[in-house]
């Protein structure tokens, strides 16, 4: 993982953050973003959004998608959604897998309650974890 690369993992935490300072809905606004074109932006090899901070990325989420980002819901603390932000984004790095792979395997829910255990482990080993999970629940189990 080379320092930009973390510094966007730090940006996207950051980003998840900001939502609650807006009381958007947490597990609505980490689905919107994870599905979003701003997602896609943020995982492609170079693009523009990755120069920006959180603030602009949320505008630009907002813009686009205000209809879907409410404050609807239960807003999770900040430092769970701050681990959910930077873990999707190293997700993408460690895996090479895009936002919304990355979303199916380990929803908003799987990532809340999951984060007693994993937020304290390498981001690697917690991203191992989740996709075991998700192959438990897709395996019939």
């Amino acid at each position: 993982m080379n320092e930009l690369q973390l510094k966007l993992c730090d940006i996207q935490g950051r980003l998840f953050e900001l939502s609650v300072d807006k009381n958007y809905g947490s597990a609505n606004f980490v689905k919107t973003f994870m599905n979003s074109d701003v997602a896609k932006a943020l995982d492609s090899t170079y693009n523009r959004m990755q120069w920006a901070g959180e603030e602009y990325l949320l505008e630009e989420l907002t813009a686009v998608e205000e209809h879907k980002v409410t404050k609807e819901g239960e807003v999770y603390s900040k430092e769970i959604l701050y681990w959910m932000g930077y873990l999707y984004r190293y997700w993408h790095y460690y895996t090479n897998e895009n936002s919304s792979k990355i979303y199916k395997q380990a929803p908003a829910g799987t990532m809340k309650r999951n984060y007693l255990m994993f937020h304290t482990m390498a981001p690697e080993l917690a991203i191992q974890d989740l996709k075991e999970i998700h192959g438990q629940n897709t395996d019939g189990f």
